[in-house]
């Protein structure tokens, strides 16, 4: 975890009037310029390894190359080509660095990129501020949120002052140049990430900025036009990933789908301006891990994933739950908690916020869905790219081995025949565990999303959209649109390594590293087949993001998601049961529920028409597993169901 930086106050020499010099630094932090001096020890021989091996990848192994060729113009694998071919013409590393990540995000793919090697991807390049985007009067505007930790060095840089030109340049076309700089796969999702590059970007995967500092004009609280400057500064960020390591040969590993650059401007932005966050989890980690002492009410246990309060509106009080990221090293202990907080929150109706979730362990989010609906949850399904390497790879890993891809290695095998472009397609979380818990929440769900949702975000977004299960309400017209599973080079190396034949990769220099969409994701339900690369999750509704929301807790994009809980029917089905007298004895609550259907230990034991109220329901019969399943129905449809064991 990143160390938490603490404030400092440096005003540089020869700040005019109305213009406030660099300040605000973290300690700890570099100059930017200092850090770029001292970075870079490439040789010209491992410049070529690692083009040779995003050649190899690419070309082996992006499933989404065909698609990215189409959509985007543009033709990744000649540019590497060129590049091997003008090495000696390239000049200092830096300018290699930058023409790798271009390569990398000409194709708008936050799952594959090319990753610096040290110091580059330990430390994020930050301004002690961040931009938000809002309207006022229907017209977009740029406002700035300060730094917690930080001290302005110009008193009149509040939070809530309107940016109005960046370098000199308007503010509207500087948001839209640095946008080109990220790999967003849609309009909204390259403006919600050009915002956020204006003030963060991790080295790792987002080239430094050009300048050493950022001149910013705004209009001040006060209304009066300023000018400030803005020092770039480095921050080390030791430990960007929090959950299962992408690198090691693990079922998790293979399972990832998350996007590198929104998860390490969330850990910088954690520091920054949430350092109770990090003291959070420096005392649990401190009490060895026991976080039952600082649970307290609606506290998370795991205090950077989620928030959970109550929160009453003008439509009535509802529950509300941010799911800040699904990086996380295990499914059960995520899927536990959130189960936890969403029976602490009012049964009127829940909000879950997803907003600029960069997404985690696929098996998270896909399993965190059956525990609001009643519905038979269906895992989205993956494919591969029909390639020699895919084949390979299939054909190493079968029924048995520790990656199981037997599924899908007969109809790789097959395209040699039959020219098909992508495999079968097979979920990556089994059916049965997304429908091993059963509806935890009974309560109509909205769900809030923004552009910079991305990958296993986009997958329960999809999934939640795809099984009706509620209403999704956007603060952008679309999600990010990564619709994939990305292994690392390193992992592929590994798994391609057994056998005891070479493996057709070779390992990359210096600790750099790469990865690649390997599997793309269908949508299921109404949209079966459809890709979610690209195309994303579109809302039901969407919400433009107001200036109370940005500066006082999304108080109206919270009214918006509670006008339409409101609106939504209401289903009650609370049960309790036991043995009395060699009889199964369950105590039940309905409310606007026709038909109630028991089933006791996977066996059909009777079906009752019921009217809201309670009831005392006697079954005849406790079968050894004691497991009781109740649904509820409405004009033939399920509306609610509860599991007991007993």
């Amino acid at each position: 975890m990143a160390k938490q930086p603490k404030s400092e106050n440096k005003k540089a020499a020869g700040a005019g009037a109305g213009e406030a010099a660099a300040g605000g630094a973290a300690d700890g932090s570099t100059g930017l310029e200092t850090f770029l001096a001292t970075a870079g020890s490439l040789t010209p021989t491992e410049r070529l390894a690692i083009v040779n091996q995003a050649i190899l990848l690419l070309e082996g192994f992006y499933v989404h190359l065909p698609l990215k060729r189409a959509m985007h113009a543009v033709d990744p694998l000649q540019r590497l080509r060129l590049l091997r071919h003008r090495l000696d013409q390239l000049g200092g590393e830096t300018r290699f660095h930058a023409e790798m990540t271009s390569i990398f995000t000409s194709v708008r793919d936050l799952h594959t990129n090319y990753m610096l090697p040290s110091p580059y991807a330990e430390v994020v390049a930050i301004l002690p501020f961040r931009v938000e985007a809002c309207f006022e009067a229907g017209k977009r505007r740029y406002i700035a949120v300060t730094a917690a930790t930080e001290t302005m060095p110009d008193p009149a840089f509040k939070d809530g002052v309107v940016l109005t030109h960046w370098n000199g340049v308007p503010i509207d076309r500087a948001v839209a140049a640095a946008a080109d700089r990220h790999a967003g796969s849609n309009p909204a999702a390259r403006h919600s990430r050009g915002l956020a590059g204006l003030t963060q970007r991790p080295l790792i995967v987002v080239p430094p900025p050009d300048e050493e500092w950022a001149s910013v004009s705004y209009i001040g609280l006060d209304g009066i036009a300023r000018e400030a400057r803005f020092e770039w500064r480095t921050l080390g960020l030791p430990s960007v990933i929090t959950g299962a390591d992408p690198d090691a040969v693990s079922d998790q590993a293979t399972a990832l789908g998350f996007d590198l650059e929104t998860i390490a401007v969330q850990r910088a932005r954690q520091d920054l301006f949430a350092p109770h966050v990090a003291e959070a989890q420096l005392a649990i980690a401190a009490a060895g891990g026991d976080s039952t002492q600082f649970v307290q009410g609606t506290a998370s246990t795991m205090p950077d994933v989620f928030t959970a309060k109550p929160v009453t509106t003008a439509s009535g009080t509802f529950g509300y739950i941010r799911i800040r990221t699904f990086s996380v090293n295990s499914d059960e202990a995520f899927v536990q908690e959130f189960v936890r907080l969403a029976e602490l929150m009012p049964k009127q109706g829940l909000i879950i916020d997803v907003r600029d979730n960069g997404g985690g362990l696929i098996y998270a989010g896909e399993r965190l869905l059956q525990t609001l609906t009643p519905k038979t949850i269906e895992p989205e399904r993956l494919q591969f790219i029909n390639t020699a390497l895919t084949k390979t790879l299939s054909s190493l890993h079968g029924a048995g081995s520790q990656i199981d891809l037997s599924a899908w290695a007969p109809s790789i095998a097959r395209a040699v025949e039959t020219g098909a472009s992508f495999s079968c397609s097979f979920p990556i979380t089994p059916p049965e565990r997304c429908n091993d818990i059963g509806q935890r929440y009974h309560g109509p769900v909205v769900l809030i999303t923004s552009a910079r949702c991305y990958s296993t975000t986009d997958i329960f977004s999809a999934g939640f959209q795809d099984h009706a299960i509620g209403k999704v309400l956007g603060v952008d017209n679309n999600t990010g649109a990564g619709g994939a599973n990305v292994w690392t080079h390193a992992l592929l190396l590994q798994l391609l390594g057994v056998g005891g034949n070479p493996p057709p990769l070779a390992p990359l220099p210096r600790n750099s590293g790469m990865r690649v969409a390997i599997r793309r994701t269908l949508r299921v339900g109404r949209q079966a087949g459809t890709e979610l690369e690209d195309l994303g999750v579109v809302p039901d509704f969407e919400h433009k993001t107001t200036r109370r929301d940005v500066l006082e807790g999304n108080l109206d994009l919270i009214d918006k998601a509670a006008a339409l809980l409101a609106a939504m029917p209401r289903f009650t089905l609370d049960a309790t049961a036991a043995k009395v007298a060699g009889k199964l004895r369950v105590n039940v609550t309905t409310a606007n529920v026709q038909r109630l259907d028991f089933e006791l230990d996977g066996r059909p034991q009777r079906s009752d028409d019921v009217t809201d109220g309670s009831r005392v329901i006697d079954l005849p019969t406790a079968l050894a597993h004691g497991k009781l399943a109740l649904r509820g129905y409405r004009n033939g449809e399920l509306v609610a169901a509860r599991r007991l064991t007993f």
